[in-house]
């Protein structure tokens, strides 16, 4: 029976979870049109050109690791579901990364035992602790619709050492937690998963290459995607949604609506009656990113992949008072995988917690002496870690909670959405979605398989 409506489904949002929906409702025979208000896919997952560099703007490294032969592994079921050659898509493992505390280390790479190793080696007594602890994460459904249960809580009852304690938490809520302080264990053992028992790695190419990859797929199954077009509204009768309004004026009809802009942003676009403050994420970063001439490699301390850090005696995941708070922060080496080739230049990226209100209230002239300072503050404590990166750089750029909020339409600039999630992804309205990490799956492989997860759940019944 064809459709009354210009589209069966309408995706804001061209980010990886976007389009990974789109592929997944394309590929069933479904009109499908992506809207995107940037001139490139990928949201926060994106890239721009700095005196003839690619720059990436959050690819760091992928989590969930695996084999080709892993049938259950996340990656792979992705791919399976969105109809891509898992064994075409060449992978990079990590070199291998570093938990550095002022009185501890921790290293890990893609293999669970050598991170059993390092903390029987670090923390003697603790092993077997650890190994219960891994146990419950392996039995624990993090996409049940259960309570709410305290992370810190359990780490505390099961491992018995606050410092061991911070040192798990910190990559994992660096990397995928939009609560300050404490975390959800289902998020936790999302995460736990996704990097300790999985791992890091990254594509071959850039960001970009993936990107294209995804979009070439998407457009195969005649799904349209349109960029430059913002929506100013989603059009609403009663309990349905009946399609989006853009700014231009146009106004565009469909069955659904699948937002992939977090739930504060779909609330504006819809008149969704909710406490938005409760929504609202806290936690946002400044990045940097230093491209250095290769020759310059041999001055710095760059045997690992990622060091995750923290100077203070214990680790506070919080919104700072200050612009930004150095005192702990990832330092990421993006060339540093494996079989990756050397090239003439070499990138350090730093990311260090930062305050949006501060950077929000700065006028353009503070607002650059602001990024100037930070900058300077960060790569001064960096510096005691891996020598003095920033002498003789080919080029530096820095971008803060406000420009994440700008390009990507995160509210506030965190990066992992609201501290709410909606695991099931439905709202009061009952065609429309939401998606992304505001459902609760982080990470570039964890996005792309909320908006699959979306799609099988919800609109393919």
């Amino acid at each position: 029976m064809k459709s009354l409506e210009d589209y069966q489904l309408i995706i804001i949002g061209g980010g990886l979870s976007g389009l990974a929906a789109g592929i997944r409702t394309a590929r069933f025979g479904q009109k499908v049109l992506i809207l995107e208000q940037h001139h490139f896919p990928g949201g926060l997952n994106s890239f721009y050109y700095r005196q003839g560099h690619i720059l990436e703007t959050g690819l760091h490294a992928m989590t969930n690791f695996a084999e080709p032969s892993n049938r259950h592994a996340p990656l792979n079921r992705l791919f399976r579901q969105l109809k891509l050659s898992r064994k075409k898509f060449q992978t990079h493992e990590q070199i291998g990364s570093e938990i550095k505390f002022q009185t501890h280390g921790l290293r890990f790479n893609n293999d669970f035992s050598f991170l059993e190793s390092e903390i029987e080696r670090e923390f003697p007594g603790s092993l077997d602790h650890f190994r219960n602890l891994a146990m419950k994460v392996q039995e624990h459904d993090p996409f049940a619709l259960s309570k709410w249960q305290s992370t810190r809580e359990i780490l505390s009852i099961t491992l018995r050492n606050k410092v061991l304690e911070d040192m798990l938490l910190l990559p994992l809520m660096v990397y995928g937690n939009s609560e300050e302080h404490d975390m959800d264990f289902g998020q936790f053992v999302i995460m736990f998963r996704s990097i300790f028992l999985e791992g890091f790695f990254r594509p071959e190419g850039t960001i970009r290459d993936f990107l294209d990859m995804l979009v070439e797929q998407y457009k195969k199954y005649d799904g349209e995607i349109r960029f430059q077009t913002k929506v100013a509204k989603i059009v609403t009768h009663k309990d349905r949604i009946q399609g989006v309004l853009l700014e231009s004026g146009e106004e565009i009809s469909c069955r659904a609506v699948l937002s992939t802009v977090g739930i504060p942003g779909t609330a504006h676009l819809s008149d969704w009656p909710l406490e938005l403050e409760a929504y609202s994420g806290k936690m946002s970063f400044m990045e940097s990113i230093s491209i250095l001439p290769s020759s310059q490699r041999q001055s710095v301390r760059s045997d690992s992949t990622i060091i995750f850090y923290n100077n203070k005696d214990e680790f506070h995941y919080s919104c700072p008072d200050t612009a930004i708070d150095d005192s702990w922060g990832v330092i990421c080496f993006p060339e540093n995988f494996q079989a990756l080739e050397e090239g003439d230049v070499f990138q350090v990226r730093v990311t260090n917690p930062a305050n949006y209100e501060i950077w929000r209230q700065a006028g353009s002239t503070q607002y650059e002496q602001l990024k100037t300072e930070s900058y300077t503050k960060s790569q001064q404590t960096v510096g005691k870690i891996i020598g003095n990166y920033w002498k003789g750089a080919v080029f530096q750029d820095s971008f803060t909670p406000t420009t994440i909020e700008r390009y990507t339409a995160k509210a506030k600039g965190a990066v992992y959405g609201s501290p709410l999630k909606i695991k099931d992804g439905c709202t009061p309205w009952q065609n429309l979605f939401i998606a992304g990490t505001d459902q609760g799956y982080l990470g570039i492989i964890g996005s792309m398989l909320s908006g699959v997860t979306i799609v099988n759940q919800q609109l393919l019944q």
